[in-house]
């Protein structure tokens, strides 16, 4: 399997509807209508085509290709500035802590505020992977490779990331902490909900969402079970950024009550690991290790598995077929971090 991780093209819209319709629901950033994706698919396109380094209110998309196969099978995102049109909303968890004189008691209550404190934040989203290609490194190569992306433009990105993890949900798809909690103050289902923020933004949100605290005391043990805690789909991806230096910092989403994930830009690990360097030379060495690679700008850019070894002298050894797979030739730099 040769895979290649590139920009967007306006021809993978057809792919990406495909990966939406298998998504299951409630994976707002990959919803399955197709105006909606080549909407999303051409902001990407524009994104990539601007040519000032600067932090902006970019979304950039990304596809994972099978190249020997001929398709696409993963696709992931980054949205260099949230909060920049609309509020981006969370509620934050935290406790008020009071005692009692007479009772000689001290009692802490737990409750959620919606915030909007991540507004300006970079995240990282609309990862997913075909579910036949989960086992084959594919999506540690999605993952990593858009940190290479960051890195190599560091100036178009936040100093503080973070990454939305899809909460708890039911075998019907329902959501347990908006049936107990969220839900109650809007009046349609959570598929209908998601579908609706998918499509047509968050507005919604601060138009009837209350505006003061709400103590978890007050709503349904199964609403406040799923509080800061991820899909069963999406436990792998928070060990992966937790690896990357992530934390659950008690930020949760909205609608489902999933962690948001943090961390400085510059100590993802991926980030602070990468190195730059020059191919010195094509060839395969028996000592060599298998780094992810990544080389060009904006629309240029791309990144696969390689065999990197340090060179004789100054630069480095590249396997010829990661060589072929980026378009590089002898004397061009590359971006590489070990798998």
């Amino acid at each position: 399997m040769s895979l290649l991780f590139r920009p967007v093209r306006a021809d993978d819209v057809d792919a990406l509807y495909a990966m939406a319709k298998s998504t299951g629901g409630g994976f707002t950033n990959l919803a399955p209508d197709r105006d909606t994706l080549e909407a999303k698919v051409t902001r990407a396109l524009a994104a990539f085509d601007r040519a000032e380094d600067a932090h902006e209110n970019d979304q950039y998309v990304f596809m994972l290709e099978d190249v020997s196969a001929g398709r696409c099978i993963g696709t992931c995102q980054i949205f260099a500035k949230i909060g920049a049109v609309w509020p981006f909303y969370s509620f934050r968890v935290g406790a008020l802590t009071q005692y009692s004189k007479e009772l000689e008691r001290t009692f802490r209550a737990e409750m959620l505020t919606l915030s909007t404190d991540l507004d300006g934040a970079t995240e990282v989203g609309g990862l997913f992977l075909l579910p036949t290609e989960r086992s084959s490194g594919a999506g540690a190569l999605l993952a990593r490779a858009r940190y290479l992306f960051i890195k190599m433009h560091r100036a178009r990105f936040a100093d503080r990331t973070i990454a939305e993890l899809r909460g708890v949900q039911d075998d019907a798809g329902s959501s347990p902490f908006w049936d107990g909690m969220t839900g109650r103050f809007f009046g349609m289902s959570f598929r209908e909900a998601d579908e609706f923020n998918a499509i047509h933004g968050n507005q919604f949100i601060a138009d009837l969402i209350p505006k003061h605290p709400i103590y978890t005391a007050m709503i349904p043990d199964s609403a406040r079970a799923a509080i800061g805690m991820p899909h069963t789909s999406g436990r792998a991806a928070m060990r992966m950024l937790e690896k990357e230096g992530f934390v659950f910092d008690n930020y949760i989403d909205v609608f489902d009550g999933g962690p948001a994930m943090i961390a400085p830009t510059d100590k993802i690990a991926t980030v602070a690991q990468a190195r730059a360097d020059r191919i010195a030379a094509f060839g395969d060495r028996d000592d060599a290790g298998v780094h992810i690679v990544a080389h060009g700008r904006l629309n240029g850019f791309r990144a696969c598995y390689g065999a990197v070894e340090q060179g004789d002298g100054e630069g480095v050894v590249l396997d010829p077929a990661a060589g072929k797979l980026l378009g590089v030739a002898e004397g061009d730099a590359i971006t590489h971090v070990a798998r």
